[in-house]
């Protein structure tokens, strides 16, 4: 397959400039990047160009994640969702297909759940909003290293038509901002505490999810118990078990694209 031309920019929202990825032409596709810090819109990279052949493809940094602007307060899935809202108001989007991986999955059923008009199709990779607990790895959320970011950058960005140096050094630039990675202790506390989490647990709200959904779990994932249980949950929804991990969409991708392709298409 051909590389498409990523296009990186930015857009100012009601916290601060948000960068995106942007690839492709026609109905738009929303990708939401999953925890934790060394996570981006540079971990949609295995999957943009494949998505990018059939989709307008946007790609933000969800608002807190370097290097976009962030906002220095407790805040998590409330926030996050209007974020997404506010990313689609601000291309005049009314409707888009939402992908969400992890963290990100979560945040795309909830918004399938508020705002069922505002998503076409919803797909969604394994995270623990059904069911869920406190998170001790967010509330004890540890500064990650240089190398940690590095190492997952070169992991995405293989294979991409990018300059992966350059993109190395931007993020490792912003994410020494002062004060950066104290909001980021917040935002980490507060979306892993259990109460939070209660709170926004999917358990209530799959039921009536009108929006199409296709679940993607990797079957080693730790969550994997939950897949069969949000299928199971969700009307007329379909799941797909990968023989892969956590992360679908970097140790899957061609399972993970063919996939969402062809449920985004049908």
């Amino acid at each position: 397959m051909t590389a498409t031309a990523v296009q990186y920019k930015y857009v100012t929202l009601s916290h601060g400039r948000t960068r995106y990825i942007e690839a492709g032409t026609g109905y738009p596709v929303i990708l939401i990047h999953g925890f934790p810090f060394h996570n981006s819109a540079d971990s949609w990279l295995p999957n943009i160009d494949a998505l990018a052949t059939e989709f307008r493809v946007l790609a933000p940094d969800c608002m807190g994640w370097s290097p976009s602007d962030y906002f220095d307060q407790a805040y998590s899935f409330a926030y996050l969702v209007d974020f997404i809202r506010e990313f689609q108001d601000a291309f005049d989007i009314n409707s888009s297909h939402v992908v969400g991986t992890s963290m990100g999955g979560w945040i795309a059923g909830l918004l399938a759940y508020e705002s069922p008009d505002r998503v076409e199709k919803c797909v969604q990779t394994g995270h623990n909003g059904i069911g869920a607990r406190a998170n001790p790895g967010m509330t004890n959320w540890k500064d990650e290293s240089d190398e940690d970011i590095k190492k997952w950058l070169l992991a995405c960005a293989k294979g991409a038509n990018i300059d992966v140096d350059a993109l190395i050094k931007d993020r490792l630039e912003k994410s020494h901002e002062p004060g950066r990675k104290e909001a980021f202790t917040k935002l980490a506390h507060h979306m892993g505490e259990g109460k939070t989490r209660e709170r926004y647990d999917l358990n209530r709200r799959l039921p009536r999810v009108k929006v199409p959904t296709l679940y993607i779990w990797g079957r080693t994932d730790p969550s994997f118990n939950l897949a069969q249980v949000a299928k199971d949950l969700t009307p007329g929804s379909k799941l797909l078990v990968l023989q892969c991990g956590h992360n679908v969409t970097v140790e899957d991708p061609a399972g993970f694209n063919k996939a969402t392709l062809e449920f985004l298409k049908s």
